[in-house]
């Protein structure tokens, strides 16, 4: 692969797992199974570990674990909640341990305390003087969402801890929230009876009920917890394995789980995970693995962590569930990015716990490979996951196929063109203003604060406006009426005149916040900047061409072509041009003279957590000022300027002799190169 082709092949990968993270995290609506996203993870490891100068900050390897929900208030971690590292087999296992024997020093057998690892929601809670002050999710494992009212209704999490010499004054523990099977399945019985949508899994019920914001709701879900950490124990209590710490949680009154115990070395560990296996269909708890953990906390501090996960824990996954049947046909579904993707509708055949009909194809790219046809008898594989994949075709001998499956021209939603960048698997619907399988997702981003900025049309009201049928098109916003808003759920007269005022707002708006705002693909806030200020208006940007595209800085053939795609749908520019008749305006910028400007020449490097703006806000009034900013540091740049948790850029630029400026020194800089008036 060439340097180019690896670069686009490492962004596309980092891209569909913050995709499938937000999914996942946030809206607790996963698009993929664990296994497939553990399967691109590992992808981006090798070819970031095979190209470690192209690592950056901003990589999913590099991070915990998703941003949190602004439905709750923050909630900041005093520790990170880490995620876990995997393995899939006992040579991965092995490699695991050579590695904490080396760090360690040791040549004596290791002893882990093993656990199942169950599938629910990670979270948090605080407990001060014995009393639980607050419960939390993960989050990005550095803040998370407060959720302490919700957790406040789950019998098994103790309001009060027992008395205990060994209580210190502050405690946060660790733990997951799940929904049992037996639960789950009445809730789903109940669902099906009075019409309502079933829950796909015990994890996506248990993390839907926790996250309801009417904590009485949650209460009427039966949701369970165990708990299996607490953070600084060593340093409080006489604790100091971590089986003591279960031990330790289970007598302050935290339910930990019955089924860890404490295992020596390797084999021991792969002995627990046989016989968990084993068990799995009679545990009334979803688990896709389980977990071993370096007993000893001494050793767990010597060999501490990297950027999201402790060196001395990992996950060893099990194996996924197979069964063969039929393809009964092939259809492509289009998703909320505009993403076709090929769906195997199946004989129904049981496997995993489940009686399963559809499997995904992921992509034609995995089609062909894979050639699977209408016809074909096929391998399922199935993991306890959300959606099944065919794993293979199985050949019968003289038997009569079907012809090869061709990927669609035209989007079977709304009939607009099928586009596939180079480079890509994915093929894609270029109709976003107007497909109907994008339309809230499309809607959301417009309204977003970076975008259009139309406070107070959130997702639930987002959902409401597109099920009801009073939007199909972001153009119907600016055709809302205020009798129309106040029937639907939770919108009285003031908040629906709030938003009408907020709608009539936005109208008057920039050129790189509407070009945002069209939800391009790879058109990011920085992107659509650097158009606006390279073409000044609409129409300039409808016209241009690929070669002319990319003559704007940060754009190459890819996203060329993904924004000429999005302008030549006549979907599009009809959309386009209802907006502009609904009286959405910018003004237009007469080119600045470069020489005039007061950073023309510099280039900056911003790295780490700015307090005052975002590090997109920072860079935009630089580029204001004439200043290019960039993403990686060389002898060119001018100065790297370093936020909170700089990352390796700031120790690039020290042995470069590149100047570091603090957020103090970037915002002095701006308002003097702005002049006093400004």
């Amino acid at each position: 692969m060439t340097t180019r082709a690896i670069e686009q092949k490492i962004e596309q990968l980092r891209e569909a797992l913050e995709q499938h993270s937000y999914a996942y995290h946030v809206l607790d609506d996963p698009l993929i199974p664990d296994i497939e996203y553990d399967a691109l993870f590992r992808a981006l490891q090798q070819l970031e570990s095979d190209h470690p100068h192209l690592v950056t900050a901003a990589s999913p390897t590099q991070r915990i674990g998703a941003k949190p929900s602004d439905a709750f208030p923050p909630a900041e971690h005093a520790e990170p909640m880490l995620s876990l590292g995997n393995v899939f087999d006992a040579e991965e296992l092995e490699a695991f341990e050579t590695r904490i024997r080396d760090r360690l020093g040791e040549d004596t057998e290791i002893e882990y305390t093993a656990e199942p690892k169950i599938d629910g929601l990670a979270v948090s809670l605080v407990y001060e003087k014995g009393v639980l002050v607050r419960g939390a999710t993960r989050g990005d494992g550095f803040t998370g969402e407060d959720i302490t009212e919700n957790i406040r209704t789950i019998r098994s999490v103790p309001l009060r801890l027992q008395k205990h010499q060994d209580l210190p004054g502050r405690l946060e523990v660790r733990g997951e929230v799940f929904m049992p099977k037996k639960g789950f399945e009445e809730i789903n019985a109940q669902a099906r009876e009075e019409g309502k949508k079933p829950f796909v899994n015990p994890r996506n019920a248990a993390a839907g009920a926790l996250r309801r914001l009417d904590p009485r709701e949650t209460a009427g879900y039966p949701l369970d917890a165990f708990f299996y950490n607490a953070t600084g124990v060593a340093k409080q209590t006489s604790v100091r394995t971590q089986f003591g710490v279960l031990l330790y949680l289970k007598k302050m009154g935290l339910k930990t789980c019955a089924e860890a115990q404490q295992v020596s070395g390797r084999q021991g560990c792969l002995d627990y995970h046989a016989a968990i296996l084993e068990k799995r269909a009679v545990l009334d708890y979803e688990l896709d693995g389980v977990v071993y953990k370096v007993n000893d906390l001494v050793s767990q501090e010597v060999l501490g962590m990297v950027s999201r996960a402790p060196r001395w824990a990992v996950a060893h996954k099990f194996p996924a569930q197979e069964a063969a049947t039929r393809v009964a046909d092939i259809r492509f579904q289009v998703g909320r990015t505009g993403a076709l993707t090929p769906v195997a509708k199946l004989e129904p055949v049981f496997v995993g716990g489940a009686t399963v009909s559809n499997a995904t194809l992921h992509n034609m790219d995995e089609v062909n490979r894979k050639d699977v046809r209408i016809g074909d008898q096929v391998i399922i594989r199935r993991a306890g996951d959300v959606i099944p994949e065919v794993v293979k075709t199985i050949l019968e001998p003289g038997a009569q196929r079907s012809d090869p499956v061709q990927a669609p021209g035209n989007c079977p939603e709304c009939g607009s063109e099928v586009v596939q960048v180079e480079g890509e698997a994915m093929i894609r619907c270029s109709g976003g203003l107007y497909c109907p399988a994008q339309r809230k997702g499309v809607i959301r981003h417009f309204a977003s604060r970076k975008a259009m900025d139309i406070e107070g049309l959130g997702t639930k009201l987002v959902d409401q406006l597109v099920d009801k049928g009073l939007v199909s098109s972001v153009k119907d916003l600016f055709h809302l009426a205020k009798d129309d808003l106040v029937e639907l759920e939770f919108m009285g007269e003031l908040s629906a005149t709030n938003l009408l005022k907020a709608i009539e707002k936005s109208r008057d708006t920039t050129l790189a916040r509407f070009i945002y705002a069209l939800g391009i693909r790879e058109v990011g806030e920085a992107t659509a900047a650097s158009l606006a200020d390279q073409f000044r208006d609409l129409e300039p940007l409808q016209q241009a061409d690929c070669e002319a595209l990319q003559e704007v800085p940060d754009v190459g053939p890819v996203i060329a072509e993904n924004i000429t795609a999005f302008f030549r749908q006549p979907h599009n520019r009809e959309v386009l041009s209802d907006l502009i008749r609904a009286g959405i305006g910018w003004q237009v910028i007469p080119r600045p003279d470069e020489q005039e400007q007061p950073l023309a020449g510099k280039t900056f490097v911003l790295t780490g957590r700015l307090e005052k703006f975002s590090r997109s806000e920072a860079a935009l009034q630089l580029k204001s000022l004439g200043a290019k900013v960039t993403g990686s540091v060389s002898r060119k740049t001018t100065a790297v300027v370093a936020g909170e948790n700089p990352g390796s850029k700031v120790d690039k630029a020290q042995s470069l002799g590149v100047d570091v400026l603090a957020e103090e020194d970037l915002l002095a800089l701006l308002q003097d190169s702005q002049g006093p008036e400004s």
